[in-house]
């Protein structure tokens, strides 16, 4: 390995890059063969023939606010040394993407300060990815970031694919793009299912879909992987997917490294793809400028057309339970605004736990939070609520100013959000991947989402219902 950031026992020994280092990086980074592979990924041969509509730095304070640029600034940004992402929307073609990553909500800054445990930890659900794309014939990209891995891949506009997605069901969008892309969602909650079914036996940490809060594991922290598809979860031109070969600054641009105390305990990284070699070279070739320029002169970062193996994939979902859920889901709609005050407004909160009774008189922020749309979901469930109408009290809560949203929904959809947590959980829930373990007041108050100052309250009566009633067997 060349001379870059220093490597021992397996631990990051640098700080945040000083001032020589920090021009040397930016000089790496503005070299023709990265700027080329950049590019590559861009859809393009320049930054005039990119297929990506804009780009966005995801260095700042507040990720939920997207910052485009437009593509012909790419060298600027690099200049700049930004930390780069592009639209996951693209003229040309559908990018399909999963992000596996590595959370622990009690040591925020774990996967940066011991990287090496982390990507360990995260090994046999990548091993699992493997296998199931391969099985369908999937050759994606294969990327690492700061914390876990991406897998990226494409299928043409326009195609019979492209057609038969977004025909699965009718959703609030119109345009083309979107109601592809909505649907499309539908097919990745299939994969992240056969993901956590084939997986979780086999890894130390629990596997869950989206980062949700988790029991404590053996090391009494509660660290989890996270199959997260929560980009699906919003319109399509709100999202977008980190670049390789651009910086990864989410320590220092989220401020937990400076909270934490923790900045002499955190190297510089570079966002690379797993080409020829694994991830734990992966892990010293990300530190190393030498290193990530020889990469960057023997890869190629186009993102490859999988059309035959996403139809694969596509059909399999079709003959799913999970299929069969979504056919329930969509049966209904949510009522009509006009109609809230005397629907959704009127859902006689003393009939619930304190727990779901404060996260829905508290929605911003604890609706926001993936567990508190869990709690909601599963209790509204036992009840007997039909899912979309879940949702649709869901819609209600993010729409109702009251709660003092602020801009907070500009570029996003409360529709959008609220149908597709709800659906993710309770598909969990009817098709018996969720075990509902965590399910009782101990969990609860373990994974913070119990408030001891509410009226007495027992979700017993509602596990043993959704035991009961909505576990039918193996999603997968």
């Amino acid at each position: 390995m060349a001379s870059g950031f220093r490597v021992a026992s397996g631990v990051v020994m640098d700080l945040e890059p000083s001032d020589g280092v920090e021009n040397d990086l930016n000089a790496v980074l503005a070299d023709r063969h990265i700027r080329d592979r950049i590019i590559e990924f861009l859809g393009g041969h320049d930054p005039a023939s990119a297929t990506c509509s804009f780009l966005s730095r995801c260095d700042s304070g507040d990720p939920s606010r997207v910052e485009r640029w437009p593509v012909a600034a790419l060298d600027q940004l690099l200049q700049d040394g930004a930390a780069i992402a592009r639209s996951l929307f693209d003229t040309r073609s559908i990018l399909v993407h999963l992000d596996i990553e590595y959370v622990n909500h009690d040591a925020p800054a774990a996967a940066f300060t011991d990287p090496w445990r982390a990507f360990r930890l995260q090994a046999p659900v990548v091993a699992k990815i493997e296998e199931l794309l391969s099985d369908w014939g999937i050759r994606p990209l294969h990327l690492i970031t700061g914390q876990g891995h991406h897998f990226v891949w494409r299928f043409p506009r326009g195609s019979e694919l492209d057609r038969k997605i977004g025909n699965l069901v009718p959703t609030a969008y119109r345009d083309g793009s979107e109601q592809t892309f909505a649907n499309l969602a539908l097919v990745m909650e299939y994969f992240a299912h056969r993901i956590k079914a084939v997986s979780e036996k086999e890894t130390e940490v629990p596997v869950e879909i989206t980062a949700t809060q988790v029991l404590p594991s053996a090391s009494g922290q509660r660290e989890l992987i996270s199959i997260d598809i929560s980009e699906y979860g919003d319109p399509l031109d709100s999202r977008m997917i980190r670049i390789p070969f651009t910086r990864y600054l989410k320590p220092w641009s989220s401020g937990i490294a400076r909270r934490l105390g923790v900045e002499d305990e955190i190297g510089p990284c570079i966002c690379i793809p797993l080409h020829e070699i694994d991830v734990l070279q992966a892990l010293k070739y990300r530190q190393d400028t030498a290193d990530v320029v020889t990469l960057a002169k023997q890869c190629c970062m186009l993102i490859p057309d999988e059309s035959d193996g996403t139809v694969q994939l596509l059909e399999e979902y079709l003959r799913s339970p999970l299929r069969e859920f979504h056919a329930l889901f969509y049966e209904a709609e949510h009522d009509p605004k006009e109609r809230w005050p005397m629907t959704y407004a009127a859902t006689p909160l003393l009939d619930l736990p304190g727990c779901v009774r404060h996260v829905l008189l508290n929605p911003n922020d604890l609706l926001l939070k993936p567990s508190g749309m869990r709690l909601v979901t599963r209790c509204l469930l036992a009840k007997g609520w039909h899912p979309r109408h879940i949702a649709g009290l869901v819609r209600s809560k993010f729409e109702d100013p009251v709660h003092g949203w602020g801009n907070r929904w500009q570029g996003y959809s409360p529709a959008f959000r609220a149908d597709f947590y709800v659906r993710l959980f309770a598909g969990q829930i009817v098709c018996g991947l969720d075990p509902l373990a965590d399910f009782r007041c101990d969990g609860l108050k373990a994974e913070g989402f119990c408030w001891p100052g509410e009226l007495p309250c027992d979700v017993r009566p509602f596990h043993d219902r959704l035991v009961s009633e909505h576990v039918v067997g193996p999603s997968a």
